[in-house]
């Protein structure tokens, strides 16, 4: 027997629907590529929205197509976001930081039809448009004033969209229509696209939005800092349409500096990013005596929270950081650190342990571990094995059918992440399963050297990778980012470590690097790391 209730498609359309009808005067704010600051509201976005959906009807974009975007946060990212997926088209988010043969390869696997860009990237598409013959058109994100001159003809979006109607009725389709494609990034080969639907970015964003998982509102203010090119800038530009709240987007601009400015300026609440960007803003303040009085919260992800930053934030600044883990496969929340009742009674060293740990299970994302051969272990906190996840914003597949042994037979995808799981529902990654370093036929947790390192105040970053050894198979070795100006001993920082961590797990040596290796998505290189050290 069916209940009677009434059955209704989850339409990414809808979320900027009820922003425009419910929150309209809500603002996004945000930095063009030039830097000139821009001002609008959510009801502005619906319209400019529809505007861009009825051009892209015009141009003859059709249910499927791949629409590309190589573009910062700003405003017309955001509008980009909802017309063309809006009209059953596949927004395909690209990393403008991935060097130009992977971009043209990407573009050319997602056969996209219509490239629209910021004009910082105009040197992107000048290198990668004679090979990307099917692209029918190249959009820039600016008025015909600013075009950029030596990247071939192009179309400025603002003339793009000029002439046509800001009325416009959302089409309605099965909520599992595919609607954003992101590719993989830190793989080994080419990366692989995941393929997000409606009904998946929907219930992401519900997920999102609770207290215990980004816990946000209409009442706050969001720095989205998490690039809207690496898996929809964590779903807050969907969260936050759904919840009504304030989006400020940094464009181009991320030094601490400027990030300290519109934090104040815009008197955020919230923020998200990674860890070597709120590094940045801590130093920044630090240096030159800024406070931040209207953050309630920090949102953290990309890599493993340095306890450093932790308490510097905590103490410092007075805000309380919250450690999240997912995937480009996971949409990308997988577990977010929110605190339980019990912990209220614990001493600061006991909370922060609890806080470092990537974060607990939230409803609609199932966790389990296993063994080298495959028997699921216990969640007793103690025993690590290979992290699987399954749920409804959690990846079957990828697109066009590369890597299918990331996913199981019952249904589970491998995450590649080596993880305890706690009897009270915390996850705590130990490390990548391609970075774990095996000793002695015993595991070595890169990561948790790595944190251990940071605790010395002139860290600024550490990476921890395996390297040959005779009698052990592998050792650690420790390379490390010093803070401007300083050069830790050797010693200390193996102090540090020692104090974290068992004594054999201090490694073997210790390296110094002026600067570490980024990602394009702000992790740290250990391939190239372990390509130049593994001798």
């Amino acid at each position: 027997m069916l209940g009677h209730m009434m059955q209704q498609e989850l339409m990414i359309s809808d979320l900027l629907t009820h922003a425009e009808k419910a929150h309209g005067s809500r603002e996004i704010v945000s930095r063009e590529a030039d830097g000139t600051a821009h001002r609008y509201t959510w009801a502005e976005c619906a319209a400019r929205a529809k505007q861009l959906a009825n051009a892209l009807l015009a141009a003859g974009v059709k249910p499927g197509d791949r629409v590309a975007t190589i573009a910062w946060n700003t405003y017309r990212h955001i509008e980009i976001y909802y017309a063309v997926s809006g009209i059953g088209a596949i927004v395909h988010t690209i990393n403008p930081r991935l060097d130009p043969k992977q971009v043209s390869w990407m573009m050319d696997h997602a056969e996209d039809c219509h490239v629209l860009f910021d004009t910082t990237f105009a040197p992107i598409v000048a290198a990668v448009r004679e090979q990307c013959p099917a692209v029918k058109s190249w959009i820039a994100l600016c008025d015909t004033s600013k075009l950029p001159q030596d990247a071939g003809e192009l179309i400025a979006y603002e003339e793009f969209i000029a002439a046509q109607s800001d009325e416009f009725e959302w089409p309605r389709f099965d909520e599992n229509t595919a609607c954003t494609l992101c590719y993989t990034s830190g793989t080994t080969g080419n990366p692989k696209g995941v393929l997000y639907s409606h009904r998946s970015t929907v219930l992401h964003a519900w997920c999102g939005s609770t207290r215990d998982a980004l816990g946000i509102g209409a009442v706050d203010s969001i720095l989205a800092v998490v690039p809207m090119f690496h898996v929809s800038a964590w779903g807050l530009i969907y969260a936050a349409a759904m919840v009504g709240a304030k989006l400020v987007m940094p464009g181009a601009n991320l030094d601490g500096e400027n990030l300290a400015n519109m934090i104040n300026k815009e008197k955020v609440t919230l923020m998200a990013g990674v860890p070597t960007v709120w590094l940045g803003v801590l130093q920044h303040c630090r240096a030159n005596k800024v406070s931040l009085p209207s953050v309630q919260g920090a949102i953290v992800g990309g890599s493993a929270l340095p306890e450093s930053l932790l308490r510097a934030y905590e103490e410092e600044l007075d805000i309380p950081m919250r450690q999240a883990w997912g995937m480009t496969e996971t949409s990308p929340i997988g577990v977010v650190n929110a605190p339980l009742p019990a912990h209220d009674a614990l001493p600061g060293d006991e909370l922060v342990k609890v806080k470092l740990l990537q974060g607990r299970r939230i409803f609609g994302v199932q966790m389990r571990i296993l063994d080298d051969d495959g028997k699921q272990l216990p969640e007793d906190g103690e025993v690590s094995g290979h992290l699987q996840v399954r749920g409804p914003w959690v990846a079957s597949g990828y697109f066009k059918g590369a890597g299918a042994d990331a996913f199981t037979d019952d249904g589970w995808f491998n995450t590649g992440d080596v993880a305890a799981i706690h009897p009270d529902g915390y996850m705590e990654i130990t490390d990548r399963s391609k970075d774990v370093i095996k000793s002695g036929g015993e595991w070595i947790s890169s990561i948790d050297v790595e944190n251990a390192a940071c605790n010395h105040p002139d860290v600024a970053m550490a990476a921890c990778i395996g390297v040959p050894h005779p009698k052990w198979d592998e050792r650690p070795l420790l390379i490390v980012q010093p803070v401007p100006g300083k050069k830790p001993p050797k010693e200390e920082v193996f102090a540090c470590i020692a104090e974290k961590c068992a004594k054999w797990w201090v490694p073997e040596d210790m390296v110094y690097e002026e600067v570490l290796p980024i990602g394009p998505t702000g992790k740290i290189l250990k391939r190239e790391l372990k390509d130049k050290y593994n001798n």
